[in-house]
């Protein structure tokens, strides 16, 4: 039987044979210390790639998130977000938990406007102050339109608030859009970056800022329990990353199109191809659930993700190629017939 096709999501990847070599011959040291000189490296690196004046690297993209949050908040504060943002549906609560804020959720399929910004600012003794604002690009495998990002983060500026950019795939939307991760995250107070998603890495997220932030996100990354020793050798995978996988996305980008037109006009799926502009396809069952499918799909080696009662997620990557795409492609539309 072939090797499973797991479209469960990018982070998935498995380190290559030149990026395991990389690991093994990086120079470390105590990264608590700043010793590290690895870490230093990918850490400048990214700051000068999004345009920061400093960054900081930390074990994941939650962290990341929440401890840039976390910089800009208060206890009792309030932060806008779009409807579904990864910072509340999949970060455990840590908002309400470890930052003591309340969202506000605006817009549809993680996107929103200034107008909702406005509408949705609060700042009186009854209410919990709004303070930020957090986007997420991309969104679903969805890119930002960037004028409407930019004025987002005008409004936000304008009403006193911090603007965060969860850019966990942003390296994404610079390849899909052809406009760099710099021009992308323009505006913005704080930005968080993922390694560990499409570039394959296998450990890893960076939150970038001004060197005021950075600081104390330094401070939360240690009460948060994210300071590492020797993790230069993690921190040469993200290098790695970086100079060998980023132009490669576009192979993944072309394969998620390549899975939803294959798909189109399959009995029982509807799927909106013009939606996917990255590496994320998202299909929607007319009967059956999206459960059932993915378990079925599991015993013929074909991995998915539910993500609604009728919506399932694929998720394309550098560890599938054309062929495992266009063989998962036919599992489904072979199962969504009979559900």
């Amino acid at each position: 039987m072939p090797a499973p096709v797991d479209l469960r999501s990018d982070t998935v990847t498995r380190p290559s044979a030149a990026m395991r070599l990389a690991m093994a011959n990086a120079e470390v040291g105590d990264d608590v210390f700043g010793d590290d000189p690895t870490i230093r490296k990918l850490e400048e690196t990214v700051a000068e790639l999004l345009g920061m004046e400093a960054s900081l690297f930390v074990p994941s993209g939650t962290m990341a998130n929440q401890i840039a949050l976390r910089a800009h908040l208060r206890p009792g504060d309030e932060v806008i977000i779009g409807k579904g943002a990864h910072c509340w549906r999949s970060e455990s609560g840590a908002l309400a938990a470890l930052a003591g804020a309340q969202t506000q959720q605006v817009g549809e399929d993680g996107m929103f406007t200034a107008a909702d910004v406005r509408a949705a600012f609060k700042d009186d003794p009854y209410t919990a102050p709004t303070r930020a604002v957090a986007a997420e690009n991309t969104y679903n495998g969805a890119c930002w339109d960037r004028a409407q990002l930019a004025e987002v983060v005008q409004a936000a500026h304008h009403l006193g608030m911090a603007a965060h950019l969860d850019g966990a795939r942003l390296w994404n939307a610079a390849v899909a859009t052809g406009v760099t991760e710099k021009e992308l995250a323009t505006g913005f107070d704080s930005v968080s970056v993922c390694l560990s998603k499409g570039l394959g890495a296998p450990v890893g997220s960076l939150v970038a800022g001004s060197r005021a932030l950075i600081k104390t996100c330094h401070r939360f990354r240690k009460m948060y329990g994210g300071g590492m020793r020797q993790a230069g050798i993690l921190a040469a995978a993200g290098l790695y990353a970086l100079e060998k996988h980023r132009e490669r996305l576009a192979d993944d980008h072309a394969n998620a199109k390549a899975l939803a037109e294959t798909l189109v006009g399959a009995p029982g799926i509807a799927i909106d191809v013009a939606r996917i502009q990255t590496n994320i396809v998202m299909l929607d069952l007319e009967r059956g659930t999206a459960q059932a499918l993915v378990e079925l799909a599991r015993e013929d080696g074909v991995l998915l993700v539910a993500v609604g009662a009728h919506r399932v997620r694929a998720v394309t990557h550098l560890d599938v190629d054309r062929d495992g795409v266009l063989r998962a492609a036919s599992v489904i539309a072979e199962i969504a017939a009979k559900l």
